[in-house]
């Protein structure tokens, strides 16, 4: 029997069997961009033992993985998607038709397809909260296979981006969220009850939202006594904040109040960048979400005319903005959005950000050792060297000098498991 259409290989299924990966280029450390000739990698348990000069194949019982054609490097992080839903004509119908049981088969499925692309960790920025959780702790504990994923627990203001809009009064109520807030002990609540409820990361949104369909602007919505309460208690429960923020009064309150991240940054400013530079906030910056927005704006008929407005508004911008943030010093980490454009398609995001000014290598790090930082799983992911997951994917050409190269994945390995193409 033919193993399914998705599944680890046999290689280094069985605990403590060896597997030697020969690579004819490895960036092993993207923070370091080394580019080393003819190495071999030495894998036991999920994780790297040794990085040896020069091929060498696998002891008896072994197995040997030939990519001396290859281009080898870490598996790529994406912090920032929505995994279990991807925007579409139908998606005010998919709303009301389809259950949590849904959306986790159907996370699982786009899941699965964004590995394929060579991200094997992900940050699930909002979805359906029982789908998102029930999935990565599938994941985790190896029920499936797929990425990583670091689950995020929404909070946002009632009537703001992230809350349920367009639809009828009680068909509305159906979809009341527990992470919507209103005033700063409502907003504390919903920290904690998202911390009850498994989440890893908090993510809010400080400001309106392109997608919400709701005339509502782009400016900042929730309260500064809001984000503060909000930052406050989730630092207090060991959680970081990532913040959804497009208007400079959102960006600029949220960085005051401590966020970690912000997400998107469309209308960032010079006091905004100063403020990110100095606090080592992130920028995540989604510019496909941006392309993409603006595209459907221009082609797709289904997409409601207060979403196409701010769509048509923010897309062009984000690019420039992302070059402004570079030319700043603000620290990157990669994020796409995805789930607004197609899943999958996540690599595109680095000649975008290539076209913002950054080099070939800072996209790289911005997807492994800056990733990886920013998401705290540094110890464990970002980097191939001695003690860290076997998380790596190689490509033919040389991503240094074209970037493109990394839409192009020709193996992918998670934690010492081949994924099957």
């Amino acid at each position: 029997m033919s193993a399914p259409a998705w599944a680890p290989s046999a290689v280094a299924a069985e605990q403590g069997k060896q597997v030697f990966v020969q690579a004819g280029r490895l960036l092993a450390d993207p923070g370091n961009g080394r580019v080393e000739q003819e190495r071999t990698l030495v894998i036991a348990n999920g994780k790297i033992v040794e990085v040896r000069n020069g091929y060498h194949s696998a002891p008896e019982g072994g197995d040997t993985i030939d990519l001396r054609d290859s281009f080898v490097l870490p598996g790529l992080i994406d912090s920032h998607v929505h995994i279990t839903s991807e925007g579409g004509p139908t998606s005010e119908v998919d709303a009301v038709k389809k259950t949590s049981a849904d959306r986790t088969l159907d996370g699982l499925m786009y899941a699965q397809r964004t590995m394929r692309a060579g991200f094997t960790t992900l940050a699930d920025l909002g979805g359906d909260p029982d789908a998102v959780i029930a999935l990565r702790d599938a994941i985790q504990s190896g029920r499936a296979f797929g990425p990583r994923i670091i689950a995020a627990g929404g909070v946002g203001a009632h009537g703001g981006h992230g809350d349920v809009h367009g639809y009828r009064p009680d068909i509305t109520d159906l979809f009341a969220r527990p992470g919507r807030c209103s005033g700063a002990d409502d907003c504390r609540r919903a920290v904690r009850q998202a911390v009850q409820r498994g989440a890893d990361v908090i993510k809010i949104a400080s400001t309106g939202g392109v997608l919400s369909n709701t005339a509502a602007g782009l400016s900042q919505q929730m309260q500064d006594d809001e984000l503060q309460a909000i930052v406050t208690t989730a630092h207090a429960l060991g959680r970081r904040v990532v913040c959804h923020a497009h208007g400079t009064d959102g960006v600029n309150a949220a960085l005051r109040a401590g966020v970690d991240s912000i997400e998107h940054g469309t209308y960032l400013d010079a006091d905004s960048i100063k403020m990110m530079k100095a606090n080592k906030t992130y920028l995540v910056p989604t510019l496909l979400a941006g392309a993409t927005v603006a595209e459907r704006a221009r082609t797709a008929s289904w997409m409601p005319a207060p979403v196409r407005e701010k769509a048509q508004e923010v897309g062009p911008k984000m690019v420039d903005m992302a070059r402004r943030a570079h030319q700043g010093g603000v620290q990157f980490a990669f994020g796409t959005d995805s789930g607004v454009s197609a899943h999958g398609d996540n690599a595109k995001e680095f000649a975008l950000m290539v076209s913002a000014g950054l080099s070939p290598l800072d996209a790289i790090r911005s997807a492994t050792v800056w990733g990886a930082k920013h998401n705290r799983i540094d110890s464990e992911v970002g980097a191939l060297t001695t003690g860290k997951l076997a998380d790596l994917i190689a490509v033919k050409g040389d991503p240094l000098q074209d970037v493109t190269e990394l839409e192009r994945v020709s193996f992918v390995m998670k934690s010492g498991k081949v994924a099957t193409l």
